[in-house]
């Protein structure tokens, strides 16, 4: 009888070590369009985040920002497109959650396009109402 290869689930850590250029990889990998970015100033303000990595190579990622009391946000969700449709995505939002929690968080919000639904409900999230307000031009 012939094995297949030794498959392992990635491992997630929360606050594990962490690069902007390995972010830098998997956001080009896994978003059309991205340009090279600083995270520098994203991670020094984050309350934490949860990584991904099969055979060491970062293959997900979320970041979680606090506003200083019991409300924390859920960013830039993201796995490699090779590792895609395998529950990752959920385990990276689960951990983070679970590592929110423990950090003193209440809530857990999350900005979605309706597209993404159906994995932010299997993550634990119920839509609500919000707002949103583009910054990206003057106002008025």
């Amino acid at each position: 009888m012939t094995e297949g290869p030794d498959i392992r689930p990635p491992d997630l850590r929360v606050d594990g070590p962490l690069t902007g250029d390995e972010l830098n990889l998997l956001f080009h990998a896994a978003w059309p369009g991205h340009r090279d970015t600083d995270f520098g100033p994203v991670l020094a303000r984050s309350l934490l985040r949860v990584t991904a990595r099969s055979a060491g190579r970062l293959v997900g990622y979320v970041n979680v920002v606090g506003d200083g009391g019991v409300h924390a946000f859920l960013l830039d969700t993201t796995v490699h497109p090779d590792e895609r449709r395998r529950g990752l995505g959920v385990a990276l939002v689960r951990a983070a959650a679970e590592a929110a929690r423990r950090r003193g968080a209440h809530w857990l919000h999350v900005d979605f396009e309706p597209h993404l639904t159906a994995f932010h409900e299997r993550c634990g999230f119920r839509s609500t109402a919000a707002g949103l307000m583009p910054l990206d031009r003057p106002l008025g």
